[in-house]
């Protein structure tokens, strides 16, 4: 299936003051990155940085912002839009929902369903899926293969559950939400007491909170809070591979990313992002629009919003650059000391 250059600036014409230069009826065949997109396919120019490579693409049409519009227009085809990046997000929506097979819906044989859960209309549920006793599934839900859902769940409209994901008793999700293959939601918080040398099991007998719009990357696992919820905010994206303590608090629209952990109780703020590999440490408070770097370990509360970097101690990312470019500095500080007290000692014994 190929879409029209003129359709694709059209369709989105509501939300951007968008301006195609170039031919309408030009079929757009595939979406492709910059340096390898061919004469069928339509790319973009993310930042003008990379505006070297433009003149190289074979793109058929390229979305760029309007300082590149004249390197663009000199190569071909292109649309002019203020923000090219975020248009490009929504030409990938766009795409994805022209070309997507149509979800049969309906509940497959295989499935099973306790008699007292609630699935409103549209509910979709894959082969060999779990929906537990008394679990709520509102309008146009959609439950992968292998899915388990648990005692007293609820799960908001439009939300899609990949296959084997688990949500378990008393969770709660919004709307829109997509959680992809294989994440877990509600199991035990990494909760004991130690006791005589070994070690008691704390009853985690909160829930999961999860807001609207609020996407889950594969194999990610939140934990169920010990006494009180976990809590993720709406618009939150976490990536693959996360592991979200107990009790943990994540503020609105902030963004994590792959193999990042964060340790009961802490607190992150709105609009922050978290790097790959980061560490949150337990019961430490992140203020809103906080960013930490990736592989850095927040090892103290940050009151104020900033960028932050940093394996020893985590700081401004600016102090860190200036502190880490001095470290590098000091092998070669050291063999120059060692020579200036060299030399001060053979003045010394040479004195009358």
């Amino acid at each position: 299936m190929t879409l029209r250059l003129g359709d694709i600036v059209a369709s989105l014409a509501g939300e951007f003051d968008a301006r195609l230069v170039g031919d309408p009826d030009v079929p757009i065949h595939r979406l492709a990155p910059l340096d390898t997109a061919g004469p069928a396919e339509l790319s973009f120019l993310s930042h003008i940085k990379y505006q070297g490579k433009l003149a190289q693409s074979s793109a058929a049409c390229v979305v760029v912002g309007p300082q590149a519009e004249q390197a663009a227009t000199l190569r071909g085809a292109c649309i002019v839009v203020g923000e090219p990046y975020l248009y490009f997000a929504r030409i990938t929506q766009l795409w994805k929902k022209h070309h997507q097979l149509a979800d049969v819906g309906g509940i497959h044989p295989s499935a099973f369903i306790d008699p007292s859960a609630r699935l409103a209309e549209g509910v979709s549920v894959g082969a060999f899926a779990c929906i537990g006793p008394h679990a709520a599934l509102e309008a146009g839900v959609r439950i992968g293969e292998h899915g388990v859902i648990g005692r007293n769940v609820f799960v908001g409209a439009q939300t899609r559950l990949a296959a084997r994901v688990t949500v378990a008793e008393g969770c709660v999700i919004g709307e829109r939400c997509i959680v992809h293959p294989g994440a877990v939601i509600g199991a035990d918080g990494f909760g004991f007491a130690p006791h005589e040398g070994a070690w008691e099991k704390i009853e985690q007998l909160g829930g999961v909170r999860i807001g609207n719009d609020v996407e889950i990357g594969a194999n990610t696992c939140i934990d169920r809070g010990a006494l009180q919820d976990t809590v993720i905010e709406d618009g939150v994206k976490l990536d693959n591979l996360i592991q979200i303590g107990h009790n943990v608090h994540i503020g609105r629209h902030s963004a994590l990313a792959g193999c990042v952990g964060v340790a009961g109780s802490a607190t992150i703020g709105a609009y922050c992002t978290v790097g790959g590999g980061a560490v949150v440490l337990g019961h430490l408070n992140l203020a809103d629009h906080v960013h930490i770097s990736a592989a850095s370990v927040v090892t103290r509360s940050i009151r104020k919003p900033g960028h932050y970097t940093g394996l020893f101690p985590i700081d401004d990312n600016a102090s860190w650059e200036k502190n880490a470019a001095t470290l590098k500095q000091l092998h070669g500080l050291r063999e120059r000391l060692k020579v200036l007290e060299q030399t001060t000692a053979t003045a010394s014994r040479k004195k009358p």
